[in-house]
């Protein structure tokens, strides 16, 4: 029988079909030395995503902590430097100045200051150091405080100075521990006040502002009734978009800058820098372990060249029998190669299952801790893909050599070979 030599260019769904069937053969004949070679490719892929996806979730968690001070903000204080020339009373920032902010200037959509004085908390007869903080209309929106139980103060507790309060979370358990706070009479020092809400911070400061886990709000105009002074240690500007956020603080700083003495220096910042230095680091961290998934990969395809070598090396007789009957030398290359993709590619996909199924069940463990409400964990389909495709290009690449040599391979000393 004369087994007709066809062109490969002429054959190729063939050449293909018989090459895809030749390859899944062999695969099968060798399960526990495929299982082992695609072990690193497994590993490699599976890296890739998780690395994406650590990056994502911790550049996500910074960017929401710094956010969850406030978006789009830009705060100023009275820089008290302690040089020769003191500051004087009119060198202060008052309403009036948050005011002419609004005013002046524009892509603003809400302003606010704070002063926050010392204050003794009398509870069950004891004293406790809190800190009694006056706010302007428009900071628990700035600030993007929660409120847990009751309200905020309205436009009438503002313009009245009218004797209310809110108490952090951790005050109201400790003032009224089994009891509803609201609507509850409190004494600060000498002073009385009736609880209307309880609030805490969307992000923890830890101290760093004037949130305190022992702070008490109060409407702004009772400062000047107990310590007489009429001005804001620190103001608030919220700009309408993130872009607009570096103009509008050049502008407010020489806006605050104008209104005062020429002596007085006022520090008016944004937290841009911040999100920045978020951004990068995230994104060094990104860089540097998608090195460690890439290293790992390419350890994966020198094992899968290794024992491709020594597979081409004991199939030698086999492929010298089918160069003998007439197969092309390209259909060995497209033999040898296949099994190379047969083997980085299931390696990817279940590398890539196994990463993306952490996640999914770190998910659902999260959503059933109520402390971590509203926390995901994101898989970037790009890393997906991303891992499928240099897996497999990993595998070709590293799959050429042997499959270049199992080719090259001459038919009479291919079947003398024992």
């Amino acid at each position: 029988m004369v087994i007709p030599i066809t062109p490969a260019s002429k054959a190729t769904p063939i050449l293909w079909a018989e090459t895809w069937s030749l390859a899944l053969q062999e695969l099968r004949g060798n399960k526990v030395r495929a299982m082992l070679t695609m072990l690193g490719v497994i590993i490699g892929s599976a890296c890739i995503v998780l690395v994406v996806t650590v990056a994502l979730a911790g550049k996500r968690y910074i960017v929401g902590q710094i956010e969850g001070v406030g978006v789009n903000l830009i705060y100023g204080e009275l820089v008290h430097s302690g040089d020769a020339q003191r500051t004087t009373l009119a060198d202060e920032i008052t309403v009036a100045d948050i005011a002419a902010i609004k005013a002046a200037l524009p892509h603003i959509a809400q302003v606010a200051g704070t002063h926050d004085t010392p204050m003794t908390f009398v509870v069950n007869g004891s004293s406790r150091p809190v800190s009694l903080v006056g706010v302007t209309d428009g900071f628990q929106e700035i600030r993007r405080l929660i409120i847990v139980r009751g309200r905020y103060f309205d436009e009438d507790d503002m313009m009245a100075h009218s004797k209310v309060c809110l108490l952090t979370r951790e005050l109201a358990d400790l003032a009224f521990p089994n009891e509803e706070p609201l609507g509850k009479d409190i004494r600060l020092g000498d002073l009385h006040f009736t609880v209307i809400g309880v609030f805490h911070e969307r992000t923890a400061t830890f101290g760093q502002t004037e949130i305190t886990q022992n702070s008490v709000l109060v409407p702004i105009g009772l400062i000047k009734s107990y310590t007489g002074e009429d001005f804001l240690r620190t103001f608030y500007v919220q700009a309408d978009r993130p872009e607009d956020v570096p103009e509008l603080t050049s502008e407010v700083a020489q806006l605050v800058s104008s209104r005062h003495r020429a002596g007085a220096e006022y520090r008016v910042q944004n937290l841009g820098s911040l999100l920045d230095s978020a951004r990068r680091i995230s994104l060094a961290l990104t860089v540097i372990l998608i090195v460690i998934a890439t290293i790992a990969l390419t350890i994966s395809g020198i094992g899968i060249m290794n024992i491709m070598l020594v597979t081409v090396t004991e199939r030698t007789r086999e492929i010298g029998i089918r160069k003998a009957i007439g197969a092309p030398r390209v259909a060995i290359l497209y033999q040898f190669l296949m099994e190379a993709l047969l083997i980085s590619g299931t390696g990817a996909l279940l590398g890539i299952a196994i990463a993306v199924a952490i996640p999914a069940v770190l998910n659902i463990v999260i959503s059933l801790v109520p402390e971590l409400a509203g926390v995901h964990i994101p898989v970037s389909w790009v890393s997906v893909v991303l891992a499928f495709l240099v897996s497999c290009s990993t595998g070709l690449l590293f799959g050429y050599l042997p499959a270049n040599r199992a080719a090259r391979l001459q038919p009479t000393e291919s079947l003398r070979y024992e």
